[in-house]
């Protein structure tokens, strides 16, 4: 065999392996994992802006890509699951919050405490920065409902019920925007600090590094 056949024999091997790399990394983006980070408070203190997390897409089935239509079933987002999902109002962003309603829930909120099917809702997860309440005339944050959650729909919330944008002003989360579960947090730090400097290495989050999220 020629040096040149060598060569173009040589060559196609590295070109097979990294389109066969390039497919199976789509692949596990599309159907199995992908990658997240946390840009804003409103799931403090469960999640940290900062925060670098991977999401399971496989845990609610395999569903079609850019769709979402569900191919083959496997579980439903249920109560507390904290999920991503596209944002209703600009499916070209993506969101994380709480899920605190499914479908057939009634949901209702009275003076900051949720009740869900006409009992209070006991959630650790729920933070609140403000004693001020507000009528339900005036924003739905503190006062809302009451109201069912239709079928194929998720009523979520945020874990800083006083700074989230969620579904008490925006509406319901529909199932085939669901992108997955947010699982564990493989990386963390203080994006207050420069980029490019010393501090930011040092602010790490080492603590939160391989945290299963609840």
């Amino acid at each position: 065999m020629s040096v040149e056949l060598k060569r173009k024999s040589v060559l196609r091997e590295y070109t097979e392996a990294i389109i066969i790399a390039v497919a199976l990394a789509l692949f596990i983006r599309t159907f199995v994992v992908q990658a997240f980070k946390i840009p804003s408070g409103s799931m403090l203190p469960t999640l940290q802006i900062g925060d670098h997390l991977l999401v399971n897409k496989f845990i609610y089935g395999i569903r079609m890509p850019f769709v979402g239509t569900v191919l083959v079933p496997i579980k439903e987002p249920a109560h507390g699951d904290i999920i991503v999902f596209r944002y209703p109002k600009d499916r070209s962003t993506d969101y994380i919050k709480r899920v605190v309603g499914v479908p057939g829930d009634n949901i209702v909120i009275k003076n900051k405490q949720l009740f869900l099917n006409g009992k209070k809702d006991v959630n650790p997860h729920a933070h609140y920065t403000s004693e001020m309440v507000l009528p339900g005339n005036l924003s739905p944050k503190d006062n809302f409902g009451p109201i069912t959650v239709p079928e194929g729909k998720y009523f979520v919330m945020g874990d800083n019920r006083d700074n989230s944008s969620d579904s008490r002003f925006w509406g319901y989360v529909d199932d085939q925007d669901v992108l997955g579960k947010a699982m564990i947090i493989y990386w963390s730090w203080d994006t207050d600090k420069d980029l490019f400097s010393w501090e930011r290495f040092t602010s790490i989050r080492w603590s939160r590094l391989a945290d299963i999220i609840r």
